[in-house]
C-alpha cells in the first residue's frame, strides 16, 4: 500500500489528510495513460498520411504561417516556436529534429521541407535552429492540398484556443513513399521508403482491381527504394515483410574497382547503405586495419562533396585482389548491412502491423473520401453561386425598379421585404443584392451573367456524377494520383538483387593476387601495362583502337622486368605496380596503362623508355645501338640495385633502339638519316660486360646520324622509311612513305655504309622516321592514333609517296608465343 497527501482548505486552516491507494493500481494506470500518450501523440504514424502528430502539425503550421515554396526561407526557430507553442505542447528539440528530418534527401526519399543552411549529414547533426532557415517544400503542397475544403475533420488544440486536422489530405501515400520509424511503449515502427511511381502505379490498378493479388501489386512495387541508392540483396524478405508486414533484407553499397593511380587500384564506394555515413565505414575500416582483421588497403580518403556526392575511395595494396578485399569489406563492415521492415501504424486510432496491400487499401479509402468530400464541397460552393447569380438575373434586368425600391424603403429590412416580395426573391439573394455596391453592378450584364450561369450549371452536374458514381470518383482519384506521380516522379535508385551476384568461385578467390604468369607491355606513347595472364596475344594481324605495341616480354605478376633507356641505363620495375590491360581478341588494349613516368621515378627528365627486358636467370642479350652507330651486346647482369648502366656513351651519343635477343639467329639493322640501311648478323657483335662502351656498327657520313636501330629475325619482313625536309619542324612535315620487302637490300659487314633505302626528292633532305621488322606491322600518329602502312611495293632505292600525316612510330602486330 501506498500513501498519498492531500490538502483540503477548511474555513480556516489548512489540515493534512491522508489517503491510501493501491501501489499497483496507481502504477498500472499511470503507465497506460502514458504509453498511450506515447503510442497515438508521438512515436506512431496514422496509415492515411504517414505522419506522426509532430510532423503534421509542422506542415500544418508552415502552410498556416504562409512558409510556402514561393515564398522566402524563414528562421527554423521561428517554425518551431510556432508549433511548439500552438499545436504540439513538447520540447523545442523533437520538433526541430523532426523538422530536419523532414529536409534531408538521404533520409526522406521525397523532402517535404526545403531547407536552407547546414541541415546535417549521415555523420553529423544540424546547426541550430536560429542558424538554419526553411518553408515548405513542393511535395508539402500536396500534403495538406485541400485542408480548406472541409476534406478532413479538426480537432481542437491542447489549451482548446485553435483547431488542427486530424490527418492531412495526402495527394500521396506517404507511408509508402518517405517510410517512417518510431519506438513507443512495447512497440516499434520501421517501414522503408518506396518509389513513388511505382506505389502510384500499384494503387491505379488497385482502384480498378480491388481483388488483386501480392504478386500483381509486387509486379509494380517490386521492393523499396531507398534515397541513398545501394543494392538490395535478397528479394524473400521483402516478399515476407509485404505478405506479413515483418521481414528483412539486406542492403549493399554501390562499389567499383577503378585504376585511382597510376600504381594502384582501388575501391570506389558511390552510394552507401540507408542510414550509413562515410564516417561509420572509415572509422570501421581503421579499427580493421588496426586490428589486424583486414590486409590489403593502403589508404582511405573521403572524397564525398555536395557537388559529386558520396564517393569514398579505398587504395589496394599492390599484389592484393580488390575483388576479395571488396567482399571481405562487405562482411567485416557497414558497407553490407540489413534493414528489418516492421510496418506499424495507426488505422481507425489502433496500432496495426500492414502487409502492402492493407497498406494501400488504407491509404485508398482514405483518399477517396478526401476527394469525395472536395467534390461535395466545390458542389455546394456551384450550388450557392447559382443562386446568387439567379437572383441578379432576375434583378439586373429591372434593375431601375430595384433601386426605386431600395431607395423607396425607410431602413434594409424594408427594402429587403419588398424585394422578396415584388421580384420573389429568397432572402439570401435579396441580402447579397443589397450588399452589393452600386458600382459593382456596372461590370454586370445580363450575357455574362447567363453565360456563368451555364457554366456553373455543368460544373454542377459534373460535380454530382462524381459524387453519385463510384466509378468516376475512382477515375478522378487515380487521374490526380498519376498527375502527382509525374510532378514529383524520379527514377529508381535502388538496385534490386535477387542474391549478391557472387559466384561460389568468386567468393574463394585469394585475397592476394597470386604469381602468375602475365605479359608486361609498352606502347609507342609510353604507356605500360601487364595483362591478367601469358596466354598468348593475338598473332592474325589485328590492331588495337589506339596506339602501337613496341615491346612485350613475358613475367610474372609479383617478378621484375627492365626498361632500357635512350641514356643507357636499365631501371628496374615491378609487375605488380602496372595496370592491367584486357587483350581483345585483335590486340592488347593500353589505354588503361599509365605512362612511364607516372610509374618509374627513377627516370631522368627527358629520358626516353625504348624498350623492355627480362631479368634474371632467362634474360638474354640486350643489343643496343647508338645515335653515332655503335652496336653492342650487353650480356644479361642482375645487381642489387633499382637502375644501372648497361652501355658507356660518349658525351652527346644516346642510345637510339634497344632489343632483348632470345635467338642469334637474326640481323641486327641500322637506318641512317641520310637513307642508309646495313644489316649483318647478330653473331657478328660479341657480348660485352656492362662497363664496355660497344664497337662499330655502321659507318656514317659526316654530320650523318642514325635513325634506327633494331632486330629482324628471319622471315618475311619490311623496310618503312618516311622522308622530308630536314629544316621543317617536328610534326609539321608528314613527308613520303616508302615500304619496301626487307629482302630487297643486301647484307653487309658491320662497320660499313650500307646501301641507299630512298631516293629523296626536290626538297628532302633526311628521313623524318624509318623502321624495319617483321610483317605484319603498323604504325602510330603521335596521338597514339594507329596508321595503317601501304603495301611493301617500294623499290629499294625508289622515292616515296606524300604521307597523310606525319608517322612517329612503327611497331610489328606479331608478337611473340
Amino acid at each position: 500500500m501506498a500513501a498519498r497527501r492531500t490538502k483540503t482548505p477548511p474555513a480556516d486552516d489548512f489540515v493534512e489528510r491522508i489517503v491510501d491507494m493501491d501501489v499497483s493500481s496507481e502504477m498500472e494506470t499511470s503507465f497506460l495513460e502514458y504509453a498511450y500518450s506515447v503510442i497515438y501523440a508521438r512515436a506512431l504514424p496514422d496509415a492515411r498520411d504517414g505522419l506522426k502528430p509532430v510532423q503534421r502539425r509542422i506542415l500544418y503550421s508552415m502552410r498556416d504561417m504562409g512558409v510556402l515554396p514561393n515564398r522566402p526561407h524563414v528562421k527554423c526557430a521561428r517554425v518551431v516556436g510556432q508549433v511548439m507553442g500552438v499545436l504540439h505542447p513538447h520540447g523545442d528539440g523533437a520538433i526541430y529534429d523532426a523538422l530536419v528530418r523532414m529536409a534531408q534527401p538521404w533520409t526522406m526519399r521525397l523532402p517535404m521541407v526545403d531547407g536552407h543552411g547546414n541541415f546535417g549529414s549521415l555523420d553529423a547533426g544540424p546547426a541550430a535552429m536560429r542558424y538554419t532557415e526553411c518553408r515548405m517544400a513542393p511535395a508539402a503542397l500536396a500534403m495538406t492540398d485541400g485542408l480548406d475544403k472541409d476534406t478532413v475533420d479538426f480537432k481542437a488544440n491542447y489549451d482548446g484556443k485553435e483547431t488542427e486536422p486530424i490527418v492531412l489530405p495526402a495527394a500521396y501515400p506517404n507511408l509508402l513513399v518517405n517510410g517512417t520509424n518510431g519506438i513507443a511503449v512495447g512497440m516499434a515502427t520501421n517501414c522503408a521508403p518506396h518509389n513513388l511511381v511505382e506505389v502510384v502505379q500499384a494503387l491505379r490498378h488497385l482502384l480498378k482491381h480491388p481483388d488483386a493479388t501480392l504478386d500483381t501489386l509486387m509486379r509494380f512495387i517490386p521492393g523499396p527504394d531507398l534515397p541513398t541508392g545501394g543494392k538490395i540483396i535478397g528479394l524473400d524478405g521483402i516478399r515476407d515483410a509485404y505478405e506479413t508486414g515483418k521481414g528483412s533484407f539486406k542492403i549493399r553499397a554501390t562499389a567499383r574497382i577503378e585504376q585511382v593511380s597510376p600504381r594502384r587500384k582501388g575501391i570506389v564506394i558511390t552510394e552507401l547503405p540507408y542510414n550509413v555515413g562515410p564516417e561509420k565505414i572509415i572509422e570501421q575500416v581503421k579499427a580493421l586495419v588496426g586490428s589486424k582483421k583486414l590486409q590489403g588497403i593502403a589508404d582511405l580518403k573521403d572524397l564525398t562533396d555536395l557537388a559529386n556526392g558520396t564517393r569514398l575511395v579505398i587504395e589496394v595494396k599492390n599484389g592484393f585482389n580488390p575483388d576479395a578485399l571488396l567482399e571481405q569489406l562487405y562482411r567485416q563492415t557497414k558497407l553490407e548491412d540489413s534493414f528489418a521492415i516492421n510496418a506499424v501504424a495507426l488505422v481507425d486510432e489502433q496500432p496495426r502491423t500492414l502487409p502492402l496491400k492493407e497498406m494501400l487499401e488504407v491509404y485508398l479509402r482514405h483518399r477517396l473520401d478526401v476527394v469525395l468530400r472536395r467534390t461535395t464541397y466545390d458542389r455546394d460552393k456551384a450550388v450557392e453561386r447559382l443562386h446568387l447569380v439567379e437572383g441578379l438575373l432576375i434583378a439586373i434586368v429591372d434593375i431601375d425598379d430595384v433601386i426605386a425600391i431600395i431607395r423607396g424603403s425607410d431602413d434594409a429590412a424594408a427594402a429587403r421585404t419588398r424585394l422578396i416580395e415584388v421580384f420573389e426573391l429568397t432572402e439570401t439573394q435579396a441580402n447579397y443584392i443589397l450588399d452589393m455596391q452600386l458600382r459593382r453592378l456596372t461590370k454586370y450584364s445580363k450575357i455574362e451573367l447567363e453565360a456563368e450561369r451555364e457554366e456553373l450549371q455543368n460544373t454542377i452536374a459534373e460535380l454530382n456524377e462524381i459524387i453519385e458514381n463510384d466509378d468516376q470518383l475512382r477515375l478522378l482519384v487515380g487521374n490526380e494520383l498519376a498527375e502527382v506521380a509525374k510532378q514529383f516522379g524520379t527514377p529508381r535508385r535502388t538496385i534490386l538483387l535477387s542474391s549478391s551476384g557472387v559466384t561460389a568461385t568468386a567468393t574463394a578467390t585469394p585475397l592476394e593476387v597470386p604469381d602468375d604468369p602475365c605479359w608486361v607491355l609498352l606502347s609507342s606513347a609510353g604507356l605500360l601495362a601487364r595483362t591478367e595472364n601469358a596466354d598468348p596475344l593475338p598473332t592474325d594481324g589485328g590492331r588495337s583502337n589506339h596506339d602501337v605495341i613496341i615491346s612485350a616480354i613475358r613475367t610474372t605478376a609479383r617478378g621484375d622486368y627492365g626498361l632500357i633507356t635512350n641514356a643507357g641505363r636499365l631501371i628496374r620495375g615491378n609487375a605488380l605496380d602496372l595496370p592491367t590491360v584486357p587483350v581483345t581478341a585483335n590486340a592488347p588494349n593500353l589505354q588503361g596503362g599509365a605512362h612511364v613516368t607516372e610509374l618509374i621515378s627513377a627516370a631522368e627528365p627527358g629520358e626516353r623508355i625504348l624498350a623492355l627486358s627480362r631479368l634474371g636467370e632467362d634474360a638474354g642479350t640486350i643489343a643496343l645501338g647508338t645515335r653515332r652507330g655503335i652496336v653492342k651486346r650487353a650480356n644479361p647482369e642482375l645487381l642489387n640495385k633499382d637502375v644501372w648502366e648497361i652501355i658507356r656513351l660518349d658525351d652527346g651519343d644516346e642510345v637510339v633502339g634497344a632489343v632483348e635477343l632470345t635467338d642469334e639467329n637474326v640481323e641486327l639493322t641500322f637506318i641512317s638519316d641520310d637513307a642508309q640501311l646495313l644489316h649483318f648478323p647478330a653473331s657478328a657483335v660479341r657480348p660485352q660486360g656492362r662497363s664496355g662502351g660497344g664497337i662499330a656498327g655502321i659507318k656514317l657520313g659526316a654530320g650523318q646520324s642514325v635513325a634506327f636501330f633494331g632486330v629482324v629475325p628471319h622471315g618475311e619482313a619490311i623496310v618503312v622509311t618516311v622522308a622530308g625536309s630536314g629544316d621543317a619542324l617536328p610534326g609539321t612535315d608528314a613527308g613520303t612513305i616508302k615500304v619496301t620487302p626487307y629482302a630487297e637490300y643486301p647484307g653487309k659487314g658491320r662497320a660499313t655504309g650500307g646501301v641507299r633505302c630512298h631516293r629523296f626528292l626536290k626538297g628532302e633532305s633526311t628521313l623524318l622516321f624509318a623502321w624495319a621488322g617483321p610483317t605484319p606491322a603498323i604504325a602510330a600518329a603521335d596521338s597514339g592514333a594507329p596508321i595503317d602502312l601501304p603495301e611493301a611495293t617500294g623499290r629499294r632505292d625508289g622515292s616515296g609517296t606524300p604521307a597523310a600525316q606525319p608517322i612517329v612510330a612503327a611497331a610489328t602486330r606479331r608478337f611473340p608465343a
